[in-house]
């Protein structure tokens, strides 16, 4: 991530000769990644162990909140936010608690909130609600609180999602080893919410599936959104040659520290160094400092920039992300896609949620 912002800060002082200020938010606007348009490369369930899978679904997870310190550096070295003495407020404040409490509050807010919808399901038997509007809750109630307390809501968000991941993982094996056979749809789903070993796996499910279905609203959203924003503003020139140097130059050394964990292998590191996805975190970023003050010209060279990499990642990776899996992965993703299929035909709709 910090790489990331560092050769792009680069770029934009020495190649697009923006003032240092607005080569560092330009940086943290586009360092994040984004899976929400590729939800292949995203983690399947809570037992999946594919590496690639899990380096790419962290870092889009944790990195939207990791941007916003560099926001707000950015901010500052335009004159937009106050840093402090020497940078002692940004350090004290916008690095080091806005982080760690951002965490923090997610982590405890997603865990009490898992505790008290199971303990309300499985010990009282109290009706199933409808998971759709708990989830709602939970992230309005987790980026909210952050907010309020000057932590970042993202970071807070993803971390209530882990700690209620985690809830599962501890009753996963459980759970899976005690599925029993359903007949009636609405009594199954009962059922299951309320079993004290299925619970924790009916909850994250549920709350899986109407998160796929908010990802892709989102999708449609945000392309009609560059879509209108791009006509409005026009691509600039510079996109013709940023694009590709951000693609294949910037993203592939910003994964080298992945590299040298030696966790993965050359394959799967290919996969890290390609799927660089730029999304909805990025038009974030770039609203959040419009909407700090940011001068109109500089706002139009950030934003047509921003939007000419989204719209190029929509493509690009959006297209390539299905071959370049079966490329990297070869028999063991097609093994793996035969065996849920089969697992979904022999499970039914009920089990499968």
């Amino acid at each position: 991530m910090t790489l990331n912002v560092g050769l792009i800060t680069l770029l934009g002082v020495y190649c697009l000769h923006l003032p240092l200020g607005a080569a560092v938010l330009l940086g943290a606007i586009l360092a994040p990644t984004d899976p929400v348009l590729a939800s292949e490369v995203q983690l399947t369930d809570a037992r999946d162990r594919d590496e690639l899978r899990r380096a790419l679904s962290g870092e889009a997870g944790f990195n939207d909140g990791t941007a916003f310190p560099f926001v707000m550096l950015g901010l500052g070295l335009l004159g937009l936010h106050d840093l402090g003495a020497g940078g002692w407020r940004w350090w004290t404040v916008d690095v080091c608690w806005a982080i760690f409490g951002g965490l923090g509050i997610g982590v405890v807010l997603g865990d009490v909130t898992g505790r008290i919808i199971l303990h309300l399901r499985v010990r009282r038997q109290e009706t199933v609600a409808l998971d759709e509007y708990l989830l709602l809750g939970l992230i309005g109630l987790a980026y909210g609180t952050a907010l309020m307390l000057h932590a970042y809501g993202f970071l807070a968000v993803f971390a209530a999602g882990v700690a209620l991941r985690a809830i599962e993982r501890r009753h996963g094996e459980k759970g899976s080893a005690n599925k029993r056979p359903v007949t009636q749809e609405a009594e199954a789903h009962i059922e299951n919410a309320k079993d004290p070993q299925l619970g924790p796996a009916y909850l994250a499910g549920a709350f899986l599936t109407f998160n796929e279905q908010l990802e892709r609203i989102l999708e449609v959203g945000m392309v009609v959104l560059i879509g209108a924003g791009l006509a409005f503003i026009g691509m600039p020139p510079a996109v013709w040659w940023f694009v590709p140097v951000l693609f294949l130059v910037v993203r592939p050394l910003s994964a080298l520290p992945v590299w040298w964990t030696r966790r993965l292998t050359r394959k799967q590191m290919a996969g890290v160094a390609w799927f660089g996805l730029r999304g909805v975190g990025s038009i974030y970023y770039l609203m959040y400092a419009i909407e700090h003050g940011l001068p109109p010209e500089l706002a139009r060279s950030l934003t047509a920039l921003t939007f000419g990499v989204v719209a190029a990642s929509v493509v690009v990776h959006g297209v390539s992300v299905l071959p370049m899996l079966r490329l990297l992965q070869g028999k063991r993703q097609d093994g793996r896609a035969k065996e849920h299929e089969g697992e979904a035909r022999r499970s039914g709709p009920i089990m499968r949620s």
